[in-house]
């Protein structure tokens, strides 16, 4: 979660890139409507926590800013606009079409200036209606040093335990051209990485005229911005992934060596009953091809612990993949069902014993991370300079610069060790 500085028009964003990018236009959409005095919250629905969470911030920053207007936007705000317009703390809630609109946010204004508010207090379309997106022109992201691009949104697949394909709608793309453009426009503002971002990101291109791949994009952005620096990808699905994509991980530098994996489980069972379209093998074979192609590339992975109905046989399959894959930053989902989704008519794991499993597949990847970090000390690698002294690597590991740099620079480290979470430089 992050807050901003602006003190007229407060965003406060949960989840995803792809929410990260969309905070930045309903900043700027919600200053030129006239707002102040409001807070936005900007919430994810991808677990029961993440709403609960959002419920919780807006009844924390009612009370901390009582005569602020809240607005409710985001994927839990479109999937479940009721509940949020049922709270007396939010004065409007927006779905996720609406909340980069600036006709919306100028009629919002007008709704939160009147006395008594005619207006319906939830503005939210049927996003499986729409078919397009478009590169929204953010030139920065509050406190971030790297670029987000928004290339793709929405899903087309239907995973039974994911409620995000109804917050965020059918997968569409932005065309090549606009990417290429935007790119050439971040960096001509100083921005030396971009990360690519999607819902579905390897689906992009199959609602574009020709279907261009992501591999096709990618070495556009390539091409036609020579002065990028890094290009790094936001989640993706392995088997998706195309042999342009391939070629220009393996043969591009400027491409970072490090992909995040949405792999989820490690039982195929358990992943059939996902309804996802890889197996287990799938997944280990598609690392080892990698690794052979870009030696130094590293793997983090999404896994769901106690997915309904996984036996402990089951769950040490997953606890195992991240040794046969060689993942090194895991993010782990406590399952909780999400209601209108296949998996929550399942057969439930106990709460305790997902929270269990949980904990050990967060302890697997507490000590993949330690032999990572252990093996980069004495490493010299180039590190993105990011606020408060720290740095990322081009593995995307965070590193403890010594001595003040200034933030979005680009420079050559030695690794002198490390704390258990970051690298440390010399």
């Amino acid at each position: 979660m992050s807050g901003p500085v602006e003190p007229s028009v407060e965003v406060v964003t949960f989840g995803c890139r792809l929410n990260i990018v969309e905070s930045e236009v309903i900043r700027r959409e919600a200053k030129a409507a006239g707002l102040s005095d409001a807070v936005v919250v900007n919430t994810c629905a991808v677990t029961a926590e993440a709403t609960r969470q959002a419920r919780q911030t807006i009844r924390r920053l009612k009370r901390e800013r009582p005569d602020a207007a809240v607005i409710v936007t985001g994927c839990a705000a479109q999937t479940d606009p009721a509940m949020f317009a049922n709270m007396p703390e939010v004065a409007r809630v927006l779905g996720n079409t609406e909340k980069l609109d600036a006709g919306i946010w100028r009629a919002t204004h007008a709704m939160l200036a009147q006395a008594a508010p005619t207006e319906e207090k939830a503005v939210v379309a049927d996003i499986m209606a729409v078919r397009e997106t478009a590169a929204h022109l953010v030139d920065g992201v509050e406190g971030h040093t790297r670029a987000f691009l928004q290339v793709q949104n929405g899903c087309d697949h239907r995973c039974t335990f994911c409620i995000i394909p109804y917050g965020r709608g059918n997968s569409r793309s932005v065309p090549m051209g606009d990417v290429v453009a935007k790119a050439q426009r971040l960096v001509d503002q100083g921005f030396r990485e971009i990360v690519l971002t999607g819902v579905d990101l390897t689906s992009y291109g199959q609602t574009l005229p020709g279907t261009p791949p992501l591999g096709r994009l990618v070495k556009q952005v390539l091409k036609h911005v020579p002065e990028l620096s890094r290009l790094r990808l936001s989640s993706i699905d392995s088997v998706e992934v195309d042999d342009e994509l391939i070629d220009a991980i393996a043969s591009d530098n400027r491409v970072m060596p490090h992909l995040h994996l949405s792999l989820q489980a490690g039982d195929d069972m358990i992943l059939k009953r996902m309804k996802r379209r890889h197996s287990r093998d799938d997944a280990i074979r598609f690392c080892e091809r990698m690794r052979k192609l870009r030696p130094d590339i590293v793997f983090g992975a999404d896994i769901i612990a106690g997915f309904p109905t996984e036996t402990e046989t089951m769950f040490e399959r997953s606890l195992a993949l991240v040794e046969d894959c060689g993942l090194t930053h895991l993010h782990v989902f406590p399952y909780s069902p999400r209601t209108g989704t296949p998996a929550a008519r399942m057969p439930q794991v106990a709460p305790p014993l997902v929270k269990e499993r949980a904990k050990r597949l967060r302890q697997a990847g507490e000590a993949a991370l330690r032999r990572h970090l252990d093996g980069e000390t004495g490493a010299t690698r180039q590190v993105l300079t990011e606020l408060n002294g720290i740095g990322r690597t081009e593995h995307f590991t965070p590193v403890k610069l010594s001595g003040a740099v200034a933030a979005g620079m680009l420079r050559d480290v030695v690794i002198a060790g490390h704390d258990g979470r970051r690298l440390i430089a010399a």
